[in-house]
């Protein structure tokens, strides 16, 4: 089998004076009244250098659009420093470029006018400036729509204008935070396709590019390296080289080696991510955190009902990515419920295929409160902050306990603002299970009242 990546370690042999844009230990943070912090990225390095299409990939709410604006300039990490070519980027006269998922035309500009807007604003004359353009329009492929308005174009055809206004600028390092999302399937193919050629031909007058995406294909079909970020806060999972060679095709061994080994280290949050194919010698990981408790994905107990039925009609495994195409979901939408799923042991991940189990196959075929009932064995069985609470309430005399308790534990894994999510997630949980309910005005766990019934009678027969 032809090996698919090499590790971080090759990576980290570049020498740093090599890097176009480096980050050191940079942190994003917001302070709160409290003492408390909202800590969005984790201290963190990173550097962009020259040859490279780099992917960032990483689920919703893990800081990769953040870390793109810090890497840009845009924003200023709450602590760490970003250099540009070894100056801090503050002092810097940086040459970047992004490209938006939204387009970002002047909707009241024609094509040639939005391509020499940034040239007009750096104060290029406007001769310079038309040659400049017409020779990037005429470079992406829309040559003799300069008189066009947006309206006028195509979704695909206005991604190729923000492309070539990117582009005009001659910028050292184009960043893309999710180019193709807002294009159909086969047009997003296209672009990317001629993305590749321009790169391959250097006909793109860049030395690097930054790419921000939730599609695990697109990542591994462009980039020659991809880095992987957790979050809570964001942090780098794992980080490699891609070497399969361009073009790269779907079907190949190693392309879906590598796509299932990107797809088992987004989906198991808590646990470090396995050996990355092709490599020997182990795990090559930054994420070494210990978790006491499981990250808790924001789903309602239907999503993962709807999921397991709609497996069980397709015989019980699917391919994710295919799942989220047949749902018309962002992958970002459907691995939190497969999170759940998997945490509750009703389905397994395997090469990339979210295969349903045989508890999954019950819980699907059954009525609601039989439902319930496997619901709640599984998150006593599989969740430990849901065993917590119910064990609490159990114990104490008057079968309650204060929120505030469970809040604190948290707060020593999680920030502010997720331990009040998660806490919220295992409520939601908790009372479709009948684990609990919580009363909300006094902030605390209560136990259902026919199980405290149930508990005092026998409390009174003792």
């Amino acid at each position: 089998m032809q090996e698919a990546v090499l590790s971080n370690q090759d990576q980290a042999a570049v020498p740093a004076a090599e890097a176009i844009i480096r980050a050191e230990r940079i942190e994003k943070y917001y302070a709160q009244p409290s003492e408390n912090r909202i800590q969005v990225i984790s201290a963190t390095d990173l550097s962009i250098v020259p040859g490279e299409i780099l992917a960032l990939l990483g689920p919703s709410g893990s800081g990769k659009s953040t870390m793109l604006r810090m890497l840009t300039g845009l924003s200023t990490p709450s602590a760490g420093r970003v250099y540009w070519h070894e100056k801090p980027i503050t002092e810097a006269e940086i040459n970047v470029s992004i490209v938006f998922q939204s387009f970002a035309l002047f909707p009241w500009l024609t094509v040639l006018e939005n391509v020499e807007a940034p040239l007009q604003a750096r104060g290029v004359p406007p001769e310079e400036r038309r040659e400049r353009s017409m020779k990037m329009l005429d470079t992406v492929g829309l040559d003799g729509f300069e008189g066009a308005f947006p309206k006028e174009l195509s979704g695909g055809m206005r991604q190729r204008v923000g492309f070539a206004r990117a582009l005009v600028v001659e910028p050292e390092v184009l960043f893309m935070d999710e180019p193709f999302s807002a294009l159909d399937v086969l047009t997003a193919e296209n672009l990317r396709s001629e993305l590749l050629e321009l790169w391959a031909k250097k006909t793109m007058p860049t030395k690097a590019v930054f790419i921000v995406t939730h599609n695990i294909e697109e990542a591994v079909l462009l980039a020659d390296r991809i880095i992987v970020l957790g979050r809570n806060p964001g942090h780098i999972r794992t980080d490699f080289r891609v070497q399969l060679p361009q073009p790269r095709d779907r079907k190949s061994e190693g392309f879906t080696q590598l796509v299932d080994y990107i797809y088992k280290v987004l989906t198991r949050p808590d646990v470090a991510p396995a050996e990355i194919p092709g490599q020997t010698g182990g795990p090559r990981t930054r994420d070494q955190r210990q978790m006491r408790y499981q990250m808790l994905p924001h789903v309602r107990p239907g999503g993962v009902a709807g999921l397991l039925e709609l497996l069980l009609d397709k015989g019980g495994r699917d391919d994710i990515y295919r799942l989220a195409d047949d749902l018309a979901f962002e992958i970002d939408d459907l691995l939190p419920i497969v999170d759940a799923a998997q945490l509750l042991g009703f389905l397994k991940v395997e090469e990339g295929d979210a295969a349903i189990t045989a508890s999954g196959t019950e819980f699907a075929n059954s009525e609601i409160l039989r439902q319930k009932e496997l619901f709640r064995e599984a998150v006593v069985e599989n969740v430990l902050l849901l065993r917590q609470i119910r064990r609490a309430i159990e114990s104490k005399s008057d079968h309650t306990a204060p929120d505030e308790f469970f809040l604190d534990m948290l707060d020593e894994q999680f920030s502010e603002e997720e331990s009040q999510r998660q806490l919220e997630t295992a409520i939601a949980w908790g009372r479709y299970a009948e684990l609990f309910d919580f009363d909300a005005g006094r902030r605390r766990f209560v136990l259902p009242d026919a199980q405290e019934e149930e508990i005092a009678a026998g409390e009174d027969a003792e």
